[in-house]
């Protein structure tokens, strides 16, 4: 006990990446294989599946997700938002933040290690590359530290170049996120001339993207990443993390053929520390580098299952689950904390499934009173309407006095209200009223708006009248 102990104290001098003389430690990682790198495996390859898919994916002619942020135009489930829907973004942003939290609290670096998109492409797709042209970490490190001959010259080029290529695509991709798989496509058919700046962006962004995948890796999850340097101060003794069982693996010792063991199971073999992809020694403890990754119970377990020893020496477990021989469950907090999540998750889909598809504000026209019309029979203001077509078709609408009150709306300058569609319509019409339904001089009035016999809106406005 007391030697680990001694072990952490040392380590927590510097992060992993980084050198006693502070330079940058490169990570040569071994490559995982067992239960929980087989299931990381086949939903990573679902998460690509589905980020490749969704811009492709149309529902009545629109995107299923984009952010058209030039335009301040936003699709999600094939429903439009604009600037003015902000107050749901706010909503959403704030029960993001607090799903986050929660989220964190029960489970930990759960996110990073499974979904995270950094940790998909970077262990999925651009390490298994690595692994395929430069081979083991260290036939890889062997490879760096040699003289650039032929072979070396070949191997470089070859990866880098499947990196920038791969690199170009998910730049694209993200791009059809932000102006929809039609425009990419028109913007490719086109001239390049009529596209620089786009061009240059898009070039900027591949050429970020291959940095970050090539050379900068897990800094990104140790150093630049906002959420992984706050779960530090998330996490509590119930948090539900990676963990080393101290006190069934300690003393640590190899194992000696026809000699009674009396070392704790840790057989200090360090493959733990070889697959790890941010390079820490898990049994120092809970440390800000570890993304949860699973990688190192995968390589515990399958030295445990070699020497007939009890696996899940590393495994998911809380502190007090470790330091009280706790089992792990389900507490009330965690069903509470759950619930609050469903709650958010529920609500958040509440407010984009009942958002109205077309919204319509109508204001008095500033400056003017009312004009009597008749022989001062009818009296009449003027208003400006502006009306936001959400979706992406032209709709025929009306606009009708409601609660049975008597009058006629005019437009000015239309015959009828056409609603382009993905467009803020604005409309100018008059509201003239009987003298004697005008009792006095502010006067709620109700004027729906319509699509053939279907009312979109009702919306409450004030009439002029004069004074009594």
């Amino acid at each position: 006990m007391d030697n680990h102990f001694h072990e952490e104290e040392s380590y927590r001098d510097r992060v992993s990446t980084v050198t006693e003389s502070g330079k940058r430690k490169w990570i040569y990682a071994l490559a995982p294989k067992g239960k929980f790198y087989n299931w990381r495996s086949i939903l990573s390859a679902l998460y690509i599946v589905v980020f490749v898919a969704i811009p492709f994916i149309k529902v009545n002619g629109l995107p299923l997700v984009m952010f058209n942020i030039v335009e301040g135009k936003f699709i999600l489930f094939s429903k439009i938002f604009w600037p003015h829907d902000f107050f749901i973004f706010a909503v959403a942003m704030i029960c993001f933040i607090i799903i986050i939290v929660l989220f964190t609290i029960i489970y930990g670096r759960l996110f990073c290690g499974w979904v995270c998109p950094q940790t998909v492409f970077m262990e999925f797709i651009f390490r298994k590359i690595e692994w395929w042209i430069e081979g083991s970490p260290s036939a890889q490190r062997k490879l760096n530290e040699g003289p650039w001959d032929t072979n070396k010259i070949i191997k470089k080029l070859s990866k880098h170049i499947l990196f920038l290529i791969i690199s170009f695509f998910i730049a694209n991709i993200f791009l059809s996120y932000i102006i929809g798989v039609d425009q990419l496509y028109r913007i490719i058919k086109e001239p390049i001339s009529d596209h620089l700046s786009l061009l240059f962006g898009l070039f900027f962004f591949s050429l970020l993207f291959y940095g970050v995948f090539a050379y900068v890796r897990e800094i990104v999850c140790t150093t630049i990443c906002p959420y992984g340097r706050l779960q530090g101060v998330m996490f509590d003794k119930n948090t539900m993390q990676i963990a080393y069982d101290y006190k069934r693996g300690e003393p640590r010792g190899r194992v000696k053929k026809g000699e009674e063991r009396t070392h704790g199971d840790c057989v200090d073999c360090m493959k733990c520390v070889h697959v790890c992809p941010t390079g820490i020694d898990i049994r120092n403890g809970l440390q800000m580098e570890c993304v949860g990754c699973t990688a190192c119970i995968d390589a515990c377990n399958e030295v445990m299952h070699k020497l007939n020893f009890q696996p899940n020496l590393i495994r998911y477990a809380s502190e007090d689950e470790i330091k009280n021989d706790i089992p792990f469950k389900i507490t009330n907090r965690m069903k509470a904390y759950t619930a609050v999540l469903i709650g958010l998750m529920i609500f958040l889909a509440t407010l984009v499934m009942s958002r109205r598809s077309v919204d319509a504000f109508i204001t008095r026209v500033k400056g003017q009173t009312y004009q009597e019309l008749e022989n001062g029979s009818k009296i009449s203001n003027i208003f400006n309407a502006k009306i936001i077509n959400k979706t992406h078709q032209e709709i025929n609408a009306e606009l009708r006095l409601e609660d049975g009150m008597q009058g006629e709306i005019k437009l000015v300058g239309v015959d009828h209200i056409l609603l382009h569609k993905d467009h803020i319509n604005e409309f100018s019409f008059f509201v003239t009223l009987p003298k004697g339904s005008v009792a006095s001089r502010k006067n709620s009035i109700k004027i729906g708006l319509y699509n053939g016999d279907e009312k979109i809106q009702t919306i409450k406005t004030t009439f002029l009248g004069p004074f009594n």
